[in-house]
């Protein structure tokens, strides 16, 4: 049985949910921090680190956390799922925990289980469009997709005659481009040249590609703030503890102005990555409120990842750009994350879409209800 769906068995009352989300991340944390410590990581040379990592995380149930029980998952809440990216970021995760929470939970919205192993989910990009063939098969060409290579199964938004499907295809069957993202994690080209589903069905009502698209946004923001609380917290560390002109740099104004900075830009994406974060929480529609608070979550943590990268590494110095060192570890993937699943330049384009739809007399009342 998983972990943390024997603790989530006892009857629930008062604040029975706020602890059941303390139990699933306190349970991440600590595989995390037995099992993927970033200097342990970072000193590596064989990546055998990985095998147990997963393993960990399978056991536990993690992975499939936003997948019902019927369909083979965990059954957590929404919330709790969140509650793992955020503690997935602040570790700087490089597995593809995160892409499998997402398929699984795209595959639950059409009922389809969940396979075992490591997962992905394509298109990544919203330029990219994958086609359901009148066959039955899938057709398209995806760019950046997170892990394809190490991933068994890739969930899919396939746009057919009578609209958005939803499939599970092995990655076996696809022709895959082996490449590496920013932060030397996999980020794939993935053709599907009329590939069999191995599961499929219409997505239901209210559930499109955009879903998909805002819901990755959504993760990758999450991780992203988790990412910026640890380059802030290792900031300020080293800040009190390296001595310059016989005195700690974090007397020097400048640095002090630097950590300050730092620490805005990491509250402002905390604030609108967790905002975006409970919206979806209790409200499963995606609506333009849902889409104003993804949108916004991706833009605001994607401009903090590139402030908060940059003053980092200026607090280290030369030190902080050395491979050996665990910095790039998280400034590398909250850049990279940047990209996934749309920029924030992609996504300014389509909130300033929405509200110009709306007119000038319902800007402010729309950012009011907020």
């Amino acid at each position: 049985m998983l972990a943390f769906r024997r603790m989530r068995s006892a009857p629930e009352s008062g604040n029975a949910v706020t602890e059941t989300d303390n139990i699933v991340v306190e349970t991440a944390e600590r595989i995390f921090a037995d099992l993927a410590d970033a200097q342990t990581i970072n000193n590596s040379t064989d990546g055998g680190w990985k095998a147990k990592l997963w393993q960990a995380l399978a056991e536990s149930g993690l992975p499939l956390s936003w997948v019902p029980e019927d369909c083979d998952g965990s059954g957590a809440s929404m919330a709790e799922g969140f509650a793992v990216l955020g503690a997935a970021g602040r570790f700087g995760i490089a597995l593809p925990l995160a892409e499998t929470m997402l398929a699984g939970w795209w595959l639950s919205q059409a009922k389809i289980s969940s396979p075992e192993g490591m997962m992905t989910v394509a298109p990544t990009r919203p330029r990219d469009v994958l086609t359901l063939n009148a066959d039955g098969t899938i057709s398209g060409r995806a760019r950046s997709v997170p892990y394809a290579s190490e991933a068994k199964h890739i969930a899919v938004a396939a746009i057919g005659a009578d609209g958005v499907s939803i499939a599970l295809v092995e990655a076996s069957a696809c022709r895959i481009e082996k490449g590496l993202g920013l932060a030397d994690d996999p980020s794939d080209v993935v053709t599907f040249d009329h590939v069999k589903p191995v599961g499929i069905a219409s997505a239901p009502a209210g559930i499109d590609a955009g879903s998909l698209l805002l819901m990755g946004a959504l993760t990758r923001s999450l991780q992203i703030a988790g990412a910026m609380e640890s380059m802030l917290n290792i900031s300020v560390n080293y800040a009190g503890e390296r001595v310059a002109f016989e005195k700690t740099i974090s007397k020097f104004q400048a640095v002090q102005h630097n950590l300050a900075r730092l620490a805005g830009e990491t509250s402002a994406a905390l604030a609108a990555a967790s905002s975006a974060a409970d919206a979806l929480s209790h409200d499963a529609a995606f609506d333009e409120a849902i889409f104003l608070e993804a949108a916004s979550a991706k833009i605001r943590c994607g401009e903090a990842a590139e402030k908060g990268a940059a003053i980092a590494h200026q607090v280290f110095g030369a030190i902080g750009f050395t491979q050996e060192h665990i910095l790039h570890r998280y400034t590398l993937r909250a850049l990279a994350w940047r990209d996934d699943f749309g920029s924030e330049s992609y996504w300014a384009v389509e909130l300033g879409r929405l509200i110009a739809s709306r007119g000038a007399d319902e800007l402010w009342p729309l950012v009011a209800s907020r």
